[in-house]
């Protein structure tokens, strides 16, 4: 067993100054300002920290509203990845970023490692949110997914929950300063714990955490954009079998 970490990461004085942030601040704000859908909460019963979050990314909306949207004993030590050559380059940046996200950097570069790893908070139970995309996408369409939150599932042996947003993108788009008016439409979509398989590749395993994302996203699009699945802005490959997950609204 890994010796006990004492930091802002699993503080419990900090997850209270966290909540405030995050439920009374945050999410009091995008839940004005877009209309949201949480789905599939039911498939998060009976998970326990610490996991892998692995989400699909088009907006600045999408760190909140998974937050927001995740119950509370699952959201209370999660800490997001965020980019270290911008969230964490000056001082104001680096606090409010670790205030409302729990953040820890992540080195996109990959030549200026941190202290601080995802491997590290995981072993001391501390669940972590990934964007395996690397960076928002430009056009809303769901991008390549690089393997190393899927290898570092496997080698910690913790459960990944596949995440899908649905509309961020629509409602706050890359390049936007601030959502659109009329609380447009937008669903964070939890899909069923999965594990990597026996003899299994981190490509392989990320390859079969996309296909759920993407599978999850296109069933849902239509209901929340009203428009067809060929208009979702994912890629095909959507995975066989998957079980529909349960709607709840959540205003």
């Amino acid at each position: 067993m890994p010796p006990v970490m004492r930091d802002r990461f699993t503080s419990r004085g900090q997850a209270v100054a966290r909540f405030i942030a995050q439920r009374g601040l945050l999410k009091a704000v995008v839940w004005r300002v877009v209309t949201v859908h949480v789905i599939g909460r039911r498939n998060l019963d009976g998970v326990k920290r610490p996991f892998v979050v692995v989400a699909n990314h088009s907006s600045h909306l999408d760190a909140p509203l998974i937050m927001g949207a995740l119950p509370r004993k699952l959201a209370r030590y999660l800490a997001a990845g965020a980019a270290g050559d911008y969230f964490f380059d000056v001082w104001w940046r680096r606090g409010l970023t670790a205030l409302f996200f729990n953040a820890f950097p992540v080195d996109r570069s990959g030549s200026n490692p941190r202290n601080v790893s995802a491997k590290t908070l995981l072993q001391h139970k501390v669940p972590v949110l990934v964007f395996p995309e690397g960076t928002r996408s430009p056009s809303g369409e769901i991008g390549r997914f690089k393997p190393g939150a899927a290898a570092l599932a496997a080698a910690t042996g913790v459960p990944v929950l596949p995440v899908a947003i649905v509309g961020a993108y629509q409602a706050h788009p890359r390049g936007s300063k601030w959502p659109k008016k009329g609380r447009l439409p937008v669903a964070v979509v939890f899909g069923e714990p999965m594990r990597a398989q026996e003899g299994e590749t981190a490509q392989a395993f990320m390859a079969r955490i996309r296909d759920r994302v993407i599978a999850m996203h296109e069933e849902q699009a239509p209901h929340i954009l009203g428009t067809s699945s060929t208009d979702s802005r994912t890629r095909p490959a959507p995975a066989q079998g998957d079980p529909t997950p349960s709607k709840e609204n959540e205003q």
